[in-house]
């Protein structure tokens, strides 16, 4: 019985595949191969197309901001102080200022406690410059003592050659060091045009950020526009909680280090404070630079013993930072990983250096964040974004016929 009705179906699927149009045996014959393939071989395939295509995408998108980096980083710096000062302006007109005072007040805030930490650190070294280097020439002649006479046996002729040896390597060096003075002019200007449109680019985030931000949001197409603007608010709200954080934990690092130099007797503790509270906003890598600082500077002036102390006071004061403030404070803030702070912090200063250390952590915060609105759905339940107002910003922005700004 069974083997007759299987001779049956068969001699159906044959009779069906007899009478298909050539056309539909074309159109089987890949659905046939494609059904041959192994199921984790296909999903494998789906997903490699799909990451080379985000990793292009990506690589574009690192390949443009490098190339434009002198417009991106002031962009950038705008954003982190918008990010601390929209707050502070917002509290002002809450008290009834007006608008233009509460701007103004804020602006001038910011640049006269950066200028004013600037202009003491800058005052205090170089006031101590003739002073350092002085006392650096009887440290070098006090160590070059000690490795004639100390234990490791070494001869005058011996570190005589080496002092030859960094002389002609510096000489060596001396084309790249002229370029980079000849370049010192351009550089100078980059800075200071970068710092004009950091500041005025701050300006129009406090005068009128949301209206910048619809516009953005504006660009996208209508469905995507409430998670897109679900996900920026989500995203500003994680950068002002790390400017804030950043700032409560570089103070906490420059006092702790500030103050030990101080007791301890070493020179130039108000600049090394500073530069501390300065470098903390540079995850890692400027802790490190500037807790250097600071022991080679009690070396220099107070010997072995009070930089060795020295060293430990940096080393609690990055102790305490790294395993009390940032999981409890920072950790709350930006919602990232220590281990995705350390890869952050690596890939940005391996594609652009300083500034990639800079923005490493409060880019990756931010992303993190946006993707996590996006995916959890929160964004439903928002009422759909509205269009900026009608400044006179706006009426700058040429519009095309027909065109209403956020639709």
């Amino acid at each position: 019985m069974t083997d007759s009705t299987g001779r049956k179906r068969g001699r159906l699927s044959r009779g069906a595949a007899d009478t298909q149009t050539p056309v539909q045996q074309a159109e089987s014959a890949p659905r046939e191969v494609t059904d041959s393939i192994p199921f984790g071989v296909r999903l494998a395939a789906g997903w490699s197309w799909r990451l080379l295509l985000i990793g292009g995408v990506l690589a574009v998108v690192v390949f443009l901001i490098i190339q434009l980096r002198l417009i991106v980083i002031p962009i950038l710096v705008a954003v982190l102080i918008g990010a601390l000062l929209v707050p502070f302006s917002g509290l002002l007109q809450r008290h009834r200022w007006p608008k233009w005072l509460a701007v103004t007040t804020a602006m001038l805030s910011a640049l006269i406690v950066v200028g004013g930490l600037l202009t003491l650190g800058i005052t205090q070294i170089v006031r101590g410059s003739d002073e350092l280097a002085a006392q650096s020439l009887v440290a070098w002649d006090q160590f070059r003592e000690w490795l004639l006479e100390g234990p490791f046996h070494i001869t005058e002729s011996q570190l005589n050659d080496w002092v030859d040896q960094i002389i002609q390597s510096v000489q060596q060096d001396t084309g790249v060091l002229v370029s980079g003075a000849l370049s010192l002019s351009s550089s100078l200007g980059h800075f200071l045009a970068g710092m004009l449109l950091a500041l005025f680019a701050t300006l129009f985030i406090l005068i009128d950020g949301r209206g910048i931000w619809n516009w953005i949001v504006g660009i996208f197409p209508r469905r995507g526009r409430a998670a897109i603007d679900g996900a920026g608010q989500a995203g500003w709200t994680t950068l002002q909680n790390f400017v804030k954080v950043q700032i409560l934990v570089a103070t906490i690092d420059a006092i702790g280090i500030g103050l030990g130099a101080f007791f301890l007797g070493v020179p130039l503790a108000v600049p090394i404070a500073i530069l501390v509270f300065l470098g903390s906003f540079i995850p890692i890598v400027g802790a490190v630079a500037t807790g250097a600082l600071a022991v080679f500077v009690a070396l220099v002036y107070n010997g072995p013993v009070i930089a060795l102390i020295m060293l430990g006071i940096v080393l609690l004061v990055q102790q305490v930072e790294g395993h009390v403030l940032q999981p409890l404070i920072m950790g709350t803030a930006v919602k990232v990983h220590p281990l995705g702070v350390v890869v952050a912090v690596a890939t940005g200063s391996l594609l652009a250096g300083i500034p990639g250390a800079l923005f490493a952590v409060p880019v990756a915060a931010v992303v993190n964040v946006m993707i996590l609105s996006v995916a959890s759905g929160a964004w439903k339940n928002d009422a759909a974004p509205q269009p900026p107002p009608r400044s006179a910003l706006w009426r700058t922005v040429p519009q095309r016929p027909g065109y209403k700004r956020g639709e």
